[in-house]
Parts: C-alpha cells; structure tokens; sequence
C-alpha cells in the first residue's frame, strides 16, 4: 500500500488508535408526537386502529378504520404515486374515486404490508378490504347505474412482494363495532399508530380554523420515515418519476369533490412532493382528504369560483405542510431537519426542481451528517438542473441560516466565494434545524424543500430491513 493509500486507511479504519468521526445517534423524537385537545378534531368522523395479526407483536397495531357518520357521503379527493408499479391499493382507490365521483365515507388502512408487485390477488385482497369496511357503513341506495360505486378508499404500507395475509385482516375489520370506534384523542392517536412501520412516534395533527364567519376543523395523520421522496398527482395527472408516504386529512367544512381535489393537488405539491428522506420513490404513496360538512350545517359547498376558496386551500396547504415535515423529522436515523429555500427562479417549477435536487444529494446529505458546510456540493447541485431560464453563476448567492434567529452566514455572494468563518459554520450545522438558502437571481418565484441528512443508522435500518 502506498503512502497516500496507508494514510486515508489509518483514517477509517475502526482499528485507529485515533478515529477522526464518530457516528451520532439521532435526537429524541417522541417530543413530536403532543396530546391534542378533543375539541380540536372535526367533527363527525369514528375511528381507531387494532392489531389484527399482520405484525408479529401483538401489542403493536396494524390497521386502521376511518368512517365519516355525516348524514350523506363525504366530498373526497387524493393524490397517488406515480410509480410505474403502482400498488394494488393504489390502483383500487383510484378506481372506487373514480368512480364515486369525488364521494366517500372510509378509509381503510394495514401496515406490515404494502401488497404491492402482487398480482390478481393482490387486487382481490385489496377489494376484499374495500368491501369489508364498507359493510360497516349504512348502505347507500344503488341503481343499476351505479352498482359498482364503493366508500372506502384502501392504503397499504411495509414490505414490497409479499401477499396480505388477509382473512386477518377481514377478520379484523368485521370484528368491529360502533363502540370499539371513538372520537377523542385517543382514538385518533390509535388510528394514527395503526399507520406505522419503522415510524417512531404517530404523525397527528389537528387544528380548527374560520371560513366566513364559521369555524371549522381540520385533523390528519400520515406515516412514513424512509423510501420517502413523494411525486403524487391526481389520477388523471401523470407525470416524472420521482416515498413510502400514506396520509390522510380529514375536516368538517363543506368543499366539492371538484374543489376539494384542486386544493389538495395545489397542497400536495408544496407539502408531501416537497420532502425527502432518501430520494426514493415508493408504489404506495397515497394522500386522501375527506370534507363531510358536518359543522357547515345547510351551508352550500365551497366551490373553486367561490372567494371562500383561496382561504380554505392555503389552510389546507399549511396543514399539509405540518404533517410533511413530521416524516422528514422522523426520518430514518436522521439527526438533521434542513429546510431547503430556493429564492429567485424563473418559475415555481425552476426552484421546487433545483430545491428538489439539493435535497437529495448524498454529497449534500452526507455533509449535513457531519456538519460539514460544504457549499461546493451545494452549487454543484444546482448546476445540474436545466432551467426554463439558464443560471448565471455570477447571480447566484449561497447562505446558511440558523433557526434561532441569530446572523445567517453566506458562503457564495453573487457567484463570489466569501471567507467563511469555520467555526461559525459549524455552530450552525451543529444545530438540529437549519436552512440552506440559494438566490439564482432569475426571477421572482421561489420553492421550499424539507429533507434531513444520511446517517450510519439509516444503512443500518435499511440494510436489514426485511428481517
């Protein structure tokens, strides 16, 4: 071995009488998880999450039930990956939205197992758990013209391959009665953590909020910690590859099925597609909202024309932004919460994509573990993506920003390197939450992306996952 080569050995090698990094565990995370007042949660929703036997432990829950006890079906809308290898849940749900034309009143969800790449039967399982949960349900008066309409929507998360073991799943769903149903926080926290894989605490939220004069609710939960890096559209809205990410959102106002999709595909793409955990795109990702009006009373529902809307999609937006940035904060052995600001692009799509693309570096993710301000990584990055408007280099501008609110610290000022005061860096990047901010000086659009950094635990959790 040559001298350079003994020498970058001596560095990393375990057996280094002076190792020069030591891995860090990830901070605490169960302070995420709060205890929500029950006034807070919409009303006219019943609720909570079992074990059925999909997992091997019977103290961990594994499916979760959502009904909406309104007097009339629910307006609905969702967004789906956009994976080629679509999951039979996935392909179901599309189909009972499609077809319900914007209307249902469950939602249906088993973790343990994602019946994704599973075949016919796989579709039938994924009917069969349809079905099942909409015989909890008082039944709808169908015609002959719309025999085929479903309530439900179904969700599945865990390992890819693998058939449900779904008369356990049916089993526990059938076992259930209206009194093993709630509607205070603890049934919520319940259907919450029937959500849950390698998660490790339940992503709820709840807020109330006011539209003309009337307040209303708004709660949701989702999952998600790795395989994270959403690309969802509504079912007629296909576009680029890009998590596994299911969530729902569920509120008490009164929108149109028509309105309600147009808000949450708004939400989606400034919230859910705008996390990273990893830069891999899951066959699962599903977001569902359900808007059953039951505190609108005989208020008509909210259309897109309506002044009402703009309000009701940014609180939307806002809130879905909240429930994002759960899944990165718990992202698999992540000890970092980056947010990642692109200001001055030609267009929405320029910065989301060059956000998009910084946040996903393993060069950019792999320095962030080791806070390291490495903003040579950072411009490389960004270079990288093609512009509706091509980048000047002598425009662009690079700062890293504390969360606390004290002086930022630019590295790059309009495409000059600045002489970076090291220990102030690393003061930075020591922190827990900190933004990257890059100005491309282009225009007057700008995006925000949330991603955490790669740590040896992530390669740990990921390298034994099925076992």
């Amino acid at each position: 071995m040559n001298r350079v080569g003994s020498s970058v050995w001596r560095r990393f090698s375990s057996t280094s009488s002076s190792p020069t990094f030591v891995a860090k565990p990830a901070p605490a995370k169960a302070r995420h998880h709060v205890q929500i007042p029950d006034t807070s949660f919409p009303h006219g929703y019943s609720l909570t999450g079992v074990h059925c036997g999909v997992k091997k432990n019977p103290s961990v829950l594994d499916l979760t039930v959502i009904l909406s006890t309104s007097s009339k079906p629910a307006s609905a809308a969702a967004c789906f990956t956009r994976n080629a290898f679509k999951a039979a849940p996935v392909l179901v749900s599309q189909d009972v939205l499609e077809k319900s034309v914007g209307r249902a009143r469950a939602i249906v969800t088993n973790s343990g197992c994602a019946n994704a790449v599973t075949g016919k039967q796989g579709l039938e399982d994924a009917w069969a758990m349809v079905k099942a949960t909409d015989a909890l349900l008082p039944q709808r008066t169908k015609s002959k013209a719309n025999k085929d309409i479903h309530d439900t929507f179904v969700m599945s998360t865990g390992v890819i391959g693998q058939n449900l073991p779904i008369s356990k799943i049916l089993s526990g769903i059938s076992s259930l009665v209206p009194s093993s149903l709630g509607s205070d926080f603890a049934a919520w926290e319940r259907a919450a953590k029937g959500f849950m894989t390698t998660d490790t605490f339940p992503k709820l939220r709840a807020r109330t909020f006011s539209l003309g004069g009337r307040m209303f609710r708004m709660a949701g939960m989702d999952k998600g910690a790795g395989m994270i890096h959403p690309d969802m559209g509504p079912p007629t809205n296909p576009g680029q590859l890009h998590a596994t990410l299911l969530g729902c959102i569920l509120t008490d106002a009164a929108v149109s099925p028509q309105a309600l999709q147009s808000a949450l595909t708004y939400a989606v793409d400034r919230s859910f597609n705008s996390i990273s955990v990893d830069g891999d795109m899951s066959t699962n990702d599903t977001i569902v909202v359900l808007a059953n009006g039951a505190a609108a009373g005989e208020t008509k529902e909210i259309e897109e024309h309506d002044p009402l809307f703009p309000a009701f999609r940014d609180e939307l937006t806002s809130f879905a932004a909240e429930l994002a940035q759960l899944v990165v904060r718990d992202g698999e052995g992540a000890t970092k919460f980056v947010t990642v600001s692109v200001e001055g692009a030609p267009t929405f799509t320029d910065a989301h994509r060059v956000a998009s693309k910084i946040s996903t570096s393993a060069l950019v993710k792999t320095a962030l573990y080791g806070e390291d301000a490495n903003w040579g990584r950072i411009l490389a990055a960004t270079g990288s993506v093609p512009l509706s408007t091509p980048i000047d280099p002598y425009r662009v501008n690079v700062t890293f920003v504390p969360a606390d609110g004290s002086t930022p610290l630019p590295v790059l000022v309009r495409g000059e390197p600045e002489q970076v005061d090291e220990v102030r860096a690393k003061e930075i990047l020591s922190a827990e939450d900190f933004e990257i901010k890059v100005d491309l000086g282009l225009g007057s659009e700008s995006a925000q992306y949330w991603t955490c950094d790669f740590s040896y635990e992530y390669v740990r959790i990921n390298g034994d996952y099925r076992s």
